[in-house]
């Protein structure tokens, strides 16, 4: 009995099966972009910008000012900044330091009314909570609140009730809360609609269902987004010390460049910014190893 005939198999070399690999990969790598509307749009737009710009800059009056003799200057200005800070007596350490715990005290007390407030407008902005009308209107005017400035409402405010910390507070809070209430409610509606919907199945109310599944699901981003605006706040709170006349290390910052021109001084208060702005990143990721990502 003759058995059949066995087919022959070949090894293939390590150098032809790489080319073979290589091909068809690259076979499936193509990709082929077609030049639609929208992409035509905002290639036409930034190429726009960039006309504006070069124009802008070759028609702009320089008036008497040298373009190489202020470089230079800037670069010696920046030397006095950073490598030369001390200070002059005008400013003594003791006013300074109580200046920067004045600006941290505006962004704490912003931080935490913001997100208290934020959180509850949060849920009713957040679809699977509530009404597609209340939570279309809510984002509206959130977003009409964070089209302007921090600066600007921190300014209306100072007219309307006078300069002060009470205007610096205010201002930065409408800011703050329609930041965090659009960071809120689109953590919360990454949520799984699944459970809500059996929680409303199984009788829950509407604040159990916050505070029972909402609240922890969603305390990670919470924490985080808050973090976030936390440090927002610092740097708003330095801007807005002399704008409203709130004091802090803004007030102290503003006097030393627009009244004093003094750059030593200017730099003592740059280093003391910069070594809070590192504090607050070393406690951000140590809240994000211990808390963050362990819950």
């Amino acid at each position: 009995m003759e058995t059949p005939q066995e087919e022959a198999v070949y090894p293939l070399s390590p150098a032809l099966a790489d080319s073979i690999h290589m091909i068809h990969g690259r076979r499936r790598k193509i990709r082929i972009r077609l030049w639609k509307k929208n992409r035509l749009i905002l290639w036409g737009l930034l190429l726009s910008l960039l006309a504006v710009s070069l124009l802008t800059f070759s028609t702009m009056d320089y008036g008497d000012v040298v373009l190489l003799e202020a470089i230079r200057q800037f670069f010696s200005d920046i030397q006095r900044i950073f490598l030369q800070p001390h200070l002059s007596g005008r400013f003594s350490l003791k006013t300074l330091i109580e200046a920067l715990g004045v600006t941290i005290g505006l962004s704490v007390v912003t931080t935490l009314l913001g997100a208290l407030i934020a959180f509850f407008f949060s849920l009713l902005a957040a679809c699977n909570l509530s009404s597609k009308r209340l939570s279309t209107g809510i984002r509206v005017v959130m977003s009409f609140v964070r089209a302007v400035p921090t600066i600007l409402w921190v300014m209306i405010f100072s007219i309307i009730i006078g300069l002060g910390s009470n205007a610096a507070v205010i201002g930065m809070l409408f800011h703050s809360v329609a930041y965090l209430t659009k960071v809120y409610s689109e953590s919360i509606e990454e949520m799984d609609y699944g459970t809500i919907e059996a929680l409303k199945a199984s009788g829950a109310t509407w604040w159990q269902i916050v505070f029972q599944v909402v609240l922890p699901s969603c305390i990670t981003a919470i924490l985080s987004w808050t973090f976030i605006r936390f440090e927002i706040n610092f740097t708003n709170a330095i801007a807005v010390g002399a704008a409203a006349g709130a004091g802090g290390l803004g007030f102290q910052l503003a006097m030393a460049s627009g009244f004093y021109f003094d750059l030593h001084e200017i730099g003592v208060m740059v280093y003391m910014i910069l070594l809070v702005a590192a504090v607050l990143e070393l406690i951000s990721m140590k809240l994000r190893s211990n808390y963050i990502v362990k819950n």
